[in-house]
C-alpha cells in the first residue's frame, strides 16, 4: 500500500468510525455490532502505526465515542477526571497478552477482580458529604450531559448515604444505567402498540430513555443500576475489591457478579463459566471486565490516550444459530433505497424469535453467494439487528436458485440506480413510488420530528385512500376524512387535532430533519439550525457554507443542495410555512454585548465543541464569519487551525487570537481563571447558550492526579 492509499484508507476509516460512534452514542440506533466495529478500529490502528506521519489527535483511535449532541437539552458540566472507555479483546490469547504486558511493568505481586460486564450506558455520580449531588452522562470523556433529575427516578441508587458508613466526604462513583430485559419487552410492546418504532437493544432503551426531558417519564422506563469504579481522595484502602465492598456497605448499587482471582488463568475459568450462565441473567451483558486489584499498581501503569493500561474488557462472541432462508424481500425506504431483507425459519437467537435479517445491500448478497433454501449462520452482535454472516455450503441443494437483486424498484417497477459512492441502490421515483411517500410521512410525523399522532397503519390508510400525497396534507384534512378511517372515533380525531396544533410549536432543528433531506439526521439537523438559523437562511447557504459544519462532508452539502433544487421540496415547504410550522429557530439568550459589531471567523479545535464555540459568539453578540474577508474582526485559531485561512488573516492583516485571548476580549480581561475562560461560562440548553456561574462549575484540571478506586 502506498502513502496515497494509506492516506485515503485512514481517512475513510475515521469516517466511518466517527459515523458509527454517532449512530451508537448519540442516536442509540448502532448499525453495526460491536466486533465488526473493533475490526474497522484494529484496521484504523495498524495503519496508523505503518504511517504514523498521518495520526491526529482527532483520531478515533485517541478519543472515546461521545454522547454529547451539539444542541443539547441538558446542561452540560466538565469530569473532574476524565471517563475513559475500556480495550476490547475476544479471544483467550489476547487475554494472555494483556496478562504478560501487565507482568512485564510491574515486579509486585498482584490479583485481578473480575466483574461481569453489563450491558449499558455510562454514568459518573457525584456524593458531597453523603449526598447525592450530580450525575453526568459519559458525554465524550471530558465533558457530560447533567442527568441528576433522571437519575433521581431510579431507585437503586441512594440519594443520601448511609449514616456513620465511614465513606469520604467527597467521591465519584462510576458505573451502567441498565435496562432489564423485562423492562424492555414492555415498552417495545407498548411501542408497537403505539405503532411506534421500537428499541433494538436494551442498551439503547437506557441510554434513550435517561436523556428523556421529563423525569417522570423516565420514572416509568425501569431502569436500573450498577456501579464498578470509586475515585475519591483522601481514602485510605489498597485494592478495587475492598473499594466495591465499602460502597455497598454506603448503600450503593454494586454487582454480586464479581471474583478476584489470583492470576490469569483463574480469570479465564471464570469467563468461562459465564459464557452460557449469562443467558440466564435477566439483564444484558456482553463480556467480563478484567482489571488489576491494587490500586499502586493501576497508578504505574497508568493510561493511553483513551483507556487504562491496568483493565481490559473480554467480549463474549455473539450468539450464533443455523436456520433456512425462505425468500428475500427487497424493502424500499423513505429516501428510496432498497434493502434486501431475507426471510427465515424462525430461531431462537439472544432470547428472541429472529424470523428476518437484513442482508444489507447488493454487495452483501453477491459476497455471501446466498439461494433460497440455503442455510446460514445468524447471529445479532451486541443485540442488535440479526444479520446472516456464512452460508452453510454443505447443506445446499442442488438446483437452489441464487438470489438476483432487482433492476427495476420492486413496488413501482422505475429502473433503479446507484451513485458511485453509494453501496445502495436507489429508487429515483420520489413522487409516486408508494413506500417512499408513506416513509416520508412516518418520518416527519416521529416524535423527533413534528411529532404528530399518526402510526403506520393509519398512515397507510390514507395513503391509500389518497387523502395524503404531500406533507402539507396533514393540516387539510377534513374531520369527514379522518371519522371514515378504521377504528376512528371522536377521541382519535381530538387527539390528531390537539397533535397538529402541537406541531406547530416543535422547534426548527426538528422540523428540519422530519423534511427528510438524504443524509442529513437529527444531529445534523441541529447543527445546521444552530448555525443557519432559518430554512430561508439555508436555502441560500452555498457549499462552502455548507462544509464549515462538522459533520458535513461534499456529499451531505451536494444532498442539501440538491433538495432546494426540487421545486415539489419548496412548494411542501411554502406550506408548512402557511400552516404555522417554525423555519426559524427562537432567538438564544444573550449574555452581553461585548462583541456587538464584531465579526469572528473560526478555524481549528478548541476546548469546547466547534458548534458550541460559534454560539458562545453570537450569545456575547458577536457574528461568525463564513469565511475570512476584509470585515473579519478576529480569526480565531485553535488547534491545528487551517493553515490557508491563517495565511489569508495575515494577508489582510486581520489580528489572529488564541481561544485564551478570545475569552478575555469577550469579558474584557476581567474575572478570567486559569484557563483563562470568563467567571462564566456557556452551556447548552434546549439549543441556547445559557449562563452558568462560578459555583456552579466543577472544574476540570488535566494535571489532576486521581485517586482510583
Amino acid at each position: 500500500m502506498g502513502n496515497l492509499e494509506a492516506k485515503q484508507r485512514i481517512d475513510a476509516l475515521r469516517k466511518e468510525l466517527e459515523e458509527h460512534n454517532r449512530r451508537y452514542y448519540v442516536d442509540n440506533r448502532p448499525s453495526i455490532s460491536d466486533y465488526d466495529f473493533d475490526l474497522l478500529m484494529q484496521e484504523l490502528i495498524q495503519l496508523e502505526n505503518l504511517y504514523p506521519e498521518y495520526i491526529s489527535e482527532d483520531s478515533p483511535t485517541r478519543k472515546v465515542g461521545s454522547d454529547l449532541e451539539t444542541a443539547s437539552s441538558f446542561r452540560q458540566y466538565p469530569h473532574k477526571h476524565p471517563m475513559l472507555s475500556l480495550g476490547n479483546t475476544y479471544n483467550v490469547e489476547e487475554l494472555r497478552d494483556f496478562d504478560n504486558r501487565v507482568r512485564r511493568l510491574t515486579s509486585e505481586p498482584f490479583t485481578y477482580n473480575c466483574e461481569l460486564k453489563f450491558d449499558g450506558t455510562g454514568i459518573n455520580l457525584l456524593y458531597v458529604n453523603g449526598i447525592l449531588v450530580r450525575a453526568l452522562t459519559r458525554g465524550d470523556g471530558t465533558v457530560g450531559d447533567d442527568v441528576t433529575k433522571n437519575i433521581r427516578t431510579i431507585k437503586q441508587i441512594p440519594l443520601r448515604l448511609n449514616e456513620g458508613s465511614g465513606y469520604p466526604n467527597v467521591f465519584e462513583i462510576r458505573g451502567e444505567i441498565y435496562m432489564p430485559f423485562e423492562a424492555f419487552d414492555r415498552l417495545n410492546a407498548e411501542k408497537q402498540l403505539n405503532e411506534e418504532q421500537g428499541f433494538a437493544n436494551p442498551r439503547n432503551a437506557a441510554a434513550g430513555s435517561l436523556k428523556m426531558l421529563n423525569s417522570a417519564d423516565v420514572a416509568k422506563r425501569g431502569l436500573q443500576c450498577v456501579l464498578y469504579h470509586l475515585i475519591a481522595e483522601d481514602f485510605d484502602i489498597a485494592e478495587h475489591s475492598e473499594a466495591l465492598a465499602a460502597a455497598k456497605r454506603w448503600g450503593l448499587p454494586i454487582s454480586e457478579y464479581s471474583k478476584v482471582c489470583d492470576n490469569i488463568d483463574e480469570v479465564i475459568d471464570y469467563i468461562n463459566s459465564w459464557d452460557s450462565k449469562r443467558r440466564e441473567l435477566p439483564f444484558p451483558t456482553d463480556g467480563m471486565v478484567v482489571k488489576v486489584n491494587r490500586f499502586s499498581i493501576q497508578k504505574s501503569l497508568g493510561y493511553t490516550s483513551k483507556t487504562p493500561r491496568w483493565a481490559v474488557a473480554y467480549k463474549f462472541k455473539p450468539e450464533q444459530e443455523l436456520t433456512k432462508v425462505l425468500s428475500v424481500d427487497y424493502q424500499v425506504g423513505r429516501t428510496g433505497a432498497v434493502t434486501p431483507v431475507a426471510n427465515l425459519e424462525p430461531v431462537l437467537l439472544s432470547g428472541t424469535i429472529v424470523k428476518r435479517a437484513t442482508l444489507h445491500n447488493a454487495d452483501q448478497m453477491k459476497l455471501l453467494d446466498l439461494h433460497i433454501g440455503d442455510y446460514v449462520y445468524v447471529e445479532k452482535g451486541g443485540e442488535i439487528i440479526p444479520k446472516i454472516t456464512k452460508v452453510e455450503l454443505s447443506k445446499r441443494e442442488p438446483f437452489a436458485m441464487e438470489t438476483v437483486f432487482p433492476a427495476k424498484c420492486p413496488v413501482c417497477g422505475t429502473p433503479l440506480i446507484r451513485d458511485e459512492d453509494e453501496a445502495k441502490f436507489f429508487c429515483p421515483n420520489t413522487e409516486n413510488c408508494p413506500p417512499q411517500i408513506e416513509g416520508r410521512f412516518l418520518h416527519f410525523c416521529g416524535r423527533k420530528a413534528a411529532d404528530i399522532n399518526l402510526g403506520e397503519a393509519t398512515v397507510h390508510q390514507m395513503f391509500e385512500r389518497g387523502y395524503i400525497r404531500h406533507l402539507e396534507d396533514l393540516y387539510s384534512l377534513s374531520d369527514l376524512q379522518l371519522l371514515s378511517l378504521d377504528k376512528w372515533k371522536e377521541k382519535s380525531l381530538l387527539n390528531y387535532r390537539k397533535s397538529l396544533q402541537e406541531s406547530r410549536k416543535v422547534p426548527f432543528n426538528k422540523i428540519l430533519f422530519g423534511l427528510g433531506i438524504r443524509s442529513i439526521g437529527e444531529t445534523t439537523a441541529k447543527n445546521i439550525a444552530s448555525r443557519f438559523k432559518s430554512i430561508d437562511a439555508l436555502q441560500k447557504a452555498t457549499k462552502e457554507e455548507l462544509l464549515e459544519i462538522n459533520d458535513i462532508g461534499e456529499g451531505v452539502a451536494d444532498s442539501i443542495m440538491d433538495f432546494f433544487k426540487v421545486e415539489a421540496n419548496l412548494n411542501t415547504i411554502a406550506k408548512l410555512k402557511e400552516a404555522g410550522l417554525q423555519f426559524e429557530a427562537v432567538g438564544q439568550a444573550t449574555v452581553s454585548d461585548e462583541l456587538k459589531g464584531m465579526t469572528i471567523m473560526i478555524t481549528g479545535n478548541y476546548s469546547i465543541p466547534r458548534e458550541t464555540m460559534k454560539q458562545y459568539i453570537e450569545a456575547h453578540g458577536g457574528k461568525v464569519g463564513s469565511s475570512v474577508t476584509s470585515t473579519t474582526t478576529y480569526l480565531l485559531a485553535g488547534a491545528k487551525a487551517g493553515e490557508a485561512k491563517l495565511a489569508k488573516a495575515n494577508k489582510l492583516g486581520i489580528p489572529i487570537i488564541s481561544e485564551e485571548e478570545f475569552y478575555r476580549i469577550a469579558y474584557k480581561g476581567e474575572g478570567a481563571d486559569h484557563a483563562g475562560r470568563s467567571s462564566t461560562d456557556i452551556v447548552i440548553d434546549s439549543g441556547n447558550a445559557v449562563p452558568i456561574t462560578k459555583t456552579e462549575q466543577i472544574k476540570h484540571d488535566n494535571n489532576d492526579e486521581p485517586t482510583l478506586f
